[in-house]
């Protein structure tokens, strides 16, 4: 929890570094026609959106998660989101 805090007070730039230095990268997913880059650094996962979709770049945004829990019912519900009927 506390980690959490603190890690959210860093800008966006020392949030990507530190993930790249110190998280386990998890992989990638598709949103909106955008690359999601999924990372995991002690309890927290964390979802960059970097510009132009290149991790090299600046980070536009990120969505921290704390617990697996929170992940499984963040995915599930982006998941089901992604199926609309026509």
């Amino acid at each position: 929890m506390f980690f959490r805090f603190f890690f959210n007070r860093l800008s966006l730039r020392k949030q990507a570094d530190t993930l790249k230095r110190k998280g386990t990268f998890l992989g990638t997913r598709e949103k909106d026609s955008r690359k999601v880059y999924i990372y995991m650094l002690t309890n927290l996962f964390v979802e960059v959106i970097y510009k132009n979709d290149d991790s090299e770049n600046e980070p536009e945004q990120t969505r921290i998660l704390s617990g697996l829990k929170k992940l499984n019912a963040y995915l599930e519900t982006e998941f089901k989101s992604s199926f609309t009927t026509f």
